[in-house]
């Protein structure tokens, strides 16, 4: 078998087709961040390395994607990119051998998945917004919250007493029953981020994500110390070397790769060996609710220790019509495709009518 096209288009997010001689075609997807970016680095760095290659042999091609172009940048576009085909590969992969990528990963823990409501948006929020935001995810079946800020490190310490106020009045919406996570995207300085976190324990958090900036290292050190409640990152970090020193230098409880970001199925699998010799939790970061979703949802399921709800912002309309069959989110649950590969068929008619209205 041999690799024969290779295409992205830049649909937010991009997605990526790689087709074969044996008309055996794999779907994958870039991070959303950079779409146009990352369609043209698929289709004129890393095609022109895999046509004619056996998509089966995967690492060999992760490893040749990813080092014939490291000087272009370990962080961002590359592994982004590289995201898009390696899960394609991986889909192919499955279909070629007749079973899920979770059976290919050594097996299926769990049929279905618990997914929270990954709600943002709150730096612009008051919040008696954010609840009425908070009371429309549990309309739709979730069972577990985390509240966003959207802040980035650019922002620091603007108004944690709204923060807690929002926190507050979410949290007595939810009861104890329902898990309530908070996510400052990088917002706080570090003793800020210790005099909330303690706040936030009084109230019973069930993860503290991102609470200084993201290539402070030490900050995180000092806060993921300073607290009992998991402190979580890694959404920014690509590659095992990096969550090797997020691990190590930061001491996060819990690491965050994203699949569609950190160069694909190949590599979060790594990631996900690299954090359980640490005995860390495995909560990766995810926002995209088709192909990202699917590629991920394969790999927690593969994983004994996996067990936390997973990230998800919630269907989206716009792009579940192009496949055949959607991933179905009910009553706070996703079951994990049984199918080959990912599970997910593309429908192409659809993709084309799509791009040409775009």
């Amino acid at each position: 078998m041999k690799i024969t096209d290779v295409k992205a288009v830049p649909i937010r997010p991009t997605i990526v087709r790689v087709y074969t001689d044996e008309g055996v075609m794999g779907i994958g997807e870039c991070s959303p961040m950079n779409p146009k970016v990352n369609a043209h680095f698929v289709n004129t760095a890393l095609k022109p390395l895999i046509v004619g290659e056996n998509p089966l042999e995967i690492g060999k091609l992760w490893n040749k994607m990813t080092f014939s172009t490291y000087k272009l940048g370990v962080q961002g576009t590359q592994p982004e990119s590289i995201a898009g085909v390696d899960i394609a590969l991986w889909d192919i992969l499955g279909k070629v051998a007749g079973l899920p990528i979770h059976t290919l990963l050594g097996g299926c823990y769990r049929e279905k998945i618990m997914m929270y409501a990954s709600i943002g948006g709150g730096a612009g929020m008051t919040p008696e917004q954010m609840v009425k935001r908070v009371e429309s995810y549990l309309d739709k079946g979730f069972k577990a919250i985390k509240i966003r800020m959207d802040w980035r490190a650019n922002r620091q310490d603007i108004n944690p007493a709204k923060d807690m106020e929002m926190f507050r009045q979410v949290r007595s919406l939810l009861g104890d029953e329902i898990p309530l996570s908070f996510d400052a995207n990088n917002g706080y300085s570090v003793s800020t981020a210790i005099l909330q976190g303690r706040k936030f324990e009084d109230m019973g958090i069930y993860h503290y994500e991102e609470p200084v900036a993201q290539y402070d290292y030490p900050g995180i050190a000092e806060v993921a110390d300073a607290l009992d409640v998991p402190v979580s990152a890694g959404e920014h970090e690509y590659t095992r070397w990096q969550f090797r020193d997020l691990i190590q230098q930061a001491k996060v409880d819990i690491i965050q790769p994203d699949v569609v970001k950190c160069a694909g199925i190949s590599e979060m699998v790594k990631i996900a060996v690299l954090g359980s010799t640490y005995n860390k939790h495995f909560l990766p970061h995810q926002t995209q609710p088709t192909i990202g979703t699917a590629a991920n949802l394969h790999i927690c399921a593969s994983i004994v220790n996996a067990n936390r709800p997973q990230e998800y912002t919630g269907q989206d309309s716009r792009l579940d019509e192009l496949f055949k069959v959607p991933l179905v989110f009910e009553d706070g649950h996703i079951y994990v495709p049984q199918k080959p590969g990912l599970g997910l068929e593309l429908d192409e008619g659809k993709l084309d009518e799509y791009i040409k209205k775009a």
